[in-house]
C-alpha cells in the first residue's frame, strides 16, 4: 500500500465533494514579523497594537492576506499539488479578524468542474473556507485553478459555478469594535478618507520592488504551500532558463505593500471582487503597482473603497497600461485584483 500521495488531479475531482485539509496552523507574532520582512507593507493598523487598540480592537489583527494565504496553503495539497496554473479568485469575505495565537484550519468544497479542449488538463472550482479554533469562519473564497489529468481517457461530470461579479456593499463585514473616530493620521502617514477618493481616480503607487528567488521561497514555504512549480525546476515552467514560478501571492502581496504610497489609509480587506494572475512572474524582475478606484460605499462606521489594483514587472506605471487594443494583457502586466477595503470618513 503506498504512503505517499501524489495529490488530486483533474479526474479525482467530484462536484460536491468536500476536501478537509491538513495541519491546521496557530498563527503567531513570529509568522506576522516574517511576512513584514518578505512584503514590507507598513500599514499601521497591523504594525502597531497601540494604534489598533486607539480604533476599538484589543490589537493589531493580522494582515488579512496573510490570513488568506495561510489558509490557501493549507487547500494546496488537496487542490493544487498537480496544477498548471492558479486562474482567479471571487466571492472572498473577510469575515471576522484573527489575531496572533490564534490557530487557522482549512475545508473546500468542489463547485465546478470544466475540462479544457486539449483534453490534458481541467479547470477545478472550489470554495475554500477558513476558521479559528472556536470554530467561527475568519475567511471564506473561491478559487479555480488549472490541474492537470492523469487518465486522459477519463471521464468527469462537468459544471461551471454561478458567481458574483463583484461583492455587494452588504456582504462586507466591519470587524467588530471597529471605530475610526479616534483614527492618527499622522501615524498612519496620510490625511486621506474616503471623501477624498473619487471613483474613476487613478493613483500610481511610484515604487517599485524586485522579489529574489530566496524571498518568494521562503514566503512560500511560510504559508506551508507546497505547489510544485514553485520549488521544483523540473515541473512545467513558462520560462526558458527554468527558474521557478513565484506563487501568485506574493505578487498580490508586493502589489499591496506597494499601495500603502497613496492609499495609507486603505490597508484593511473587507472583500476580493475577483484577481487573476494574467502573466507569470519570476523572481528578479522589479514589481511596480496602481490603483484604480472602482466603486465606493459607506457602512457607517467607516467608508469602503472598491480598488483595482494592477501590478506590473519592470515596467513603470505612468500610463496605466491594462490591456491592449485587443483587449489583452501585455506580457509585464502580472496581476489585476479587485478588492474592497476599509477606509476612515471624516
Amino acid at each position: 500500500m503506498a504512503k505517499t500521495d501524489p495529490g488530486n488531479f483533474f479526474e479525482d475531482f467530484r462536484l460536491g465533494r468536500t476536501l478537509v485539509h491538513a495541519t491546521p496552523r496557530t498563527v503567531t507574532s513570529g509568522d506576522v514579523a516574517l511576512y513584514t520582512a518578505l512584503h514590507g507593507p507598513r500599514f499601521a493598523l497591523f504594525s502597531s497594537d497601540a494604534f489598533a487598540r486607539g480604533c476599538g480592537l484589543p490589537g493589531a489583527p493580522l494582515d488579512p492576506l496573510l490570513v488568506f494565504h495561510v489558509v490557501f496553503g493549507k487547500s494546496v495539497p488537496d487542490i493544487s499539488l498537480n496544477a498548471v496554473a492558479n486562474l482567479g479568485y471571487a466571492e472572498g469575505r473577510f469575515l471576522a479578524p484573527v489575531y496572533p495565537g490564534d490557530t487557522l484550519a482549512a475545508t473546500s468544497e468542489v463547485i465546478g468542474l470544466k475540462e479544457n479542449s486539449n483534453g490534458k488538463t481541467g479547470v477545478v472550482y472550489v470554495r475554500t473556507t477558513g476558521t479559528n479554533q472556536r470554530g467561527e469562519v475568519v475567511l471564506s473564497y473561491v478559487r479555480w485553478v488549472m490541474v492537470r489529468k492523469k487518465d486522459l481517457s477519463a471521464k468527469v461530470e462537468q459544471k461551471l459555478p454561478d458567481l458574483k461579479p463583484a461583492l455587494d456593499a452588504s456582504d462586507l463585514i466591519v470587524p467588530p469594535g471597529l471605530a475610526f473616530s479616534g483614527y492618527d493620521h499622522a501615524l498612519a502617514g496620510s490625511p486621506h478618507v474616503f471623501e477624498d477618493y473619487v471613483v474613476g481616480e487613478r493613483i500610481d503607487h511610484v515604487d517599485g520592488m524586485a522579489v529574489e528567488e530566496a524571498e518568494h521561497a521562503m514566503a512560500t514555504r511560510l504559508y506551508q504551500n507546497t505547489a510544485k512549480v514553485h520549488f521544483n525546476q523540473f515541473e512545467r515552467s513558462k520560462d526558458p532558463s527554468g527558474r521557478r514560478l513565484v506563487y501568485g501571492g506574493v505578487v498580490i502581496s508586493t502589489a499591496k505593500a506597494l499601495s500603502f504610497n497613496g492609499l495609507q489609509n486603505a490597508g484593511l480587506i473587507l472583500g476580493i471582487n475577483g484577481g487573476r494572475h494574467v502573466n507569470p512572474y519570476f523572481a528578479g524582475a522589479t514589481v511596480f503597482a496602481w490603483s484604480e478606484v472602482l466603486d465606493k460605499a459607506d457602512l457607517g462606521s467607516c467608508g469602503a473603497l472598491r480598488l483595482r489594483l494592477v501590478a506590473t514587472k519592470d515596467r513603470i506605471c505612468e500610463d496605466f497600461p491594462v490591456k491592449d487594443h485587443a483587449g489583452a494583457y501585455p506580457t509585464d502586466v502580472i496581476l489585476d485584483f479587485d478588492y474592497w477595503a476599509a477606509v476612515p470618513k471624516r
